[in-house]
């Protein structure tokens, strides 16, 4: 059982990071928020819970799609400056 809530949590701490992430990449949220300052202390500190049991699968998978919110919110800025 303890594995099982450790993956858990591991994987609700990576989803927390990745909304809030992109949230404020297509400013649904402020990156001076309060909220979002929130939803990064707790999915990081459940990160650190399954980084400490594991060594991290849930790390590698946040990095990954991390890089495709952040091509994608590139591309959209892109998109609206060309329109303009």
């Amino acid at each position: 059982m303890t594995k099982l809530l450790v993956d858990g949590i591991g994987w609700l701490g990576a989803a927390v990071l990745l909304l809030a992430y992109a949230l404020v990449s297509f400013k649904k949220m402020k990156p001076d928020s309060g909220y979002y300052q929130l939803m990064n202390a707790g999915g990081s500190a459940f990160l650190i819970v399954n980084t400490l049991y594991y060594r991290a699968i849930p790390s590698a998978f946040v990095n990954l799609i991390w890089i495709f919110i952040a091509i994608a919110a590139y591309l959209r800025v892109r998109e609206r400056a060309s329109d303009a």
